[in-house]
């Protein structure tokens, strides 16, 4: 799928993150923020909330409904984004839910307006819809008043494999002033922070042949135009006043990709037993099918969850990405790692740095945390659950003939997560590396 279009922040303290922002933010998240699930994995039933043994409260009347999260027509939920790249957003949400007679939840409306440190005022609007468990649909767009703009459609289809296919598409358009680049290798030091902006045009298509339940051949095709810019943002040098061998401007990205696909998680979204295993090869190149080369690609993609509690899941994750063949491909279209996010075949998650803090030819990357579920209570007509994760993430970027596993990143932390079942996920991770802590936030697992 591609990558979280959460704005991307720069590094704070997490002892900054106070308790009562974090627990707002948490509720912006329970309400607003929807889990994509990959198109390539079993359904579990559904069950509402009747389900946990919770008992309702007395309904609020008159005046007092409006805040009341049971029975509130919408809520005005305070806005609060962090994630090391660009300051702390802040803003207001008014959300509605629409769900079904299992208190289901079958479609949010979010809109937001806030204000970023870097590019001013802004607003988003978005529409998540949630049809069936075999079926899904999203609409957002954003601007802000300088620098970033954003467009995002989805859909998926076919997602429980219960038929012969599957299909996810992806259409984006973004305007991100925020990345960093700090060069090639695994040790590019801090000191070495560059900025730009990213303006990036995505086309995906992902057509899979459901084999069996467990069983998927799965396609992926992508066309990218990106287009690398100037950086905007003061105190931080731009790129290519640090390294000029790395060009601005336009690049082109053909991407045909093949995957097999071995899925026995028992849910798509909030799974707590069962594996996930990928094996993919592709070939990339800067216009057509196969002419002009730019890349090709060989990997793995692995998670596991094992229940060890009643309460409490082991999760593991593995990635390992190689690119045999090379032909001056632009730094963005290398391995990378750094951020919250794990995307097959593409940035792995090291929740102690920023996104994209290290770039080169191949990558290796492995993470475990514990999910303990700590707290569950009713709001706006769907039952929430909040989940408390401690982790460790290790990893590394590489040259050909290096050892994958020399030489590692690590990094420590406890994570957040609030879950409104089946569809709905919210974080907040916070890590700490080398390089001091790290606060990340958004929507879905990790991995």
């Amino acid at each position: 799928m591609p990558r979280d279009l959460t704005p991307r922040a720069k590094c704070r303290s997490a002892a900054a993150f106070s308790f009562d922002l974090f627990r707002a933010y948490l509720a912006t998240l329970v309400m607003a923020a929807p889990c994509w699930s990959e198109p390539t994995g079993p359904a579990a039933d559904v069950h509402g909330p009747e389900a946990s043994g919770a008992q309702p409260s007395a309904p609020s009347a008159g005046f007092w409904k409006w805040f009341d999260p049971e029975t509130a027509p919408f809520l005005p939920v305070p806005e609060i984004a962090t994630n090391p790249n660009g300051g702390t957003t802040i803003g207001i949400l008014p959300v509605w839910l629409r769900t079904d007679e299992h208190h289901v939840i079958r479609r949010i409306i979010a809109p937001d307006f806030l204000h970023s440190p870097y590019f001013g005022f802004g607003f988003h609007a978005r529409m998540y819809s949630y049809p069936s468990q075999d079926e899904q649909w999203s609409l957002l767009a954003g601007a802000k008043q300088r620098v970033e703009r954003e467009f995002d459609a989805e859909y998926q289809s076919g997602r429980s494999r219960k038929e012969r296919w599957s299909f996810a598409g992806s259409l984006i358009y973004d305007r991100d002033g925020t990345p960093r680049f700090y060069g090639i290798g695994n040790e590019s030091p801090q000191s070495e922070q560059t900025s730009f902006t990213e303006e990036q045009s995505l086309v995906q298509a992902q057509i899979g042949l459901n084999l069996s339940n467990a069983w998927q051949l799965l396609y992926t095709g992508r066309v990218r135009i990106v287009d690398v810019l100037p950086g905007t943002l003061p105190g931080i040098p731009s790129l290519e006043s640090r390294f000029g061998s790395i060009e601005l401007g336009t690049s082109h990205e053909a991407l045909n990709r093949l995957s097999i696909v071995y899925d026995t998680r028992n849910d798509l979204t909030v799974p707590n037993r069962g594996t996930k295993w990928i094996a993919y090869g592709g070939v990339a190149s800067r216009g057509g099918v196969l002419n002009d080369s730019l890349y090709s690609e060989a990997g793995i993609d692995g998670r596991a969850f094992l229940p060890i509690a009643r309460e409490t899941i082991l999760v593991a994750h593995l990635s390992l990405r190689y690119l045999p063949t090379a032909i001056d491909p632009p730094f963005w279209a290398l391995s990378s790692l750094g951020g919250a996010r794990s995307e097959t075949g593409g940035e792995q998650p090291l929740r102690g740095f920023g996104a994209g803090r290290f770039y080169d030819r191949n990558s290796f990357s492995s993470s475990v945390e514990v999910r303990q579920r700590a707290w569950e209570f009713n709001a706006v007509s769907t039952h929430v659950e909040l989940e408390v994760a401690p982790f460790v993430d290790v990893g590394r970027v590489f040259a050909m003939g290096a050892s994958p596993v020399a030489q590692l990143h690590k990094v420590g932390g406890l994570a957040f997560r609030a879950i409104a079942r089946p569809f709905v996920v919210g974080y907040v991770d916070i890590g700490f590396g080398s390089e001091g802590p790290a606060v990340f936030s958004g929507i879905y697992y990790p991995f």
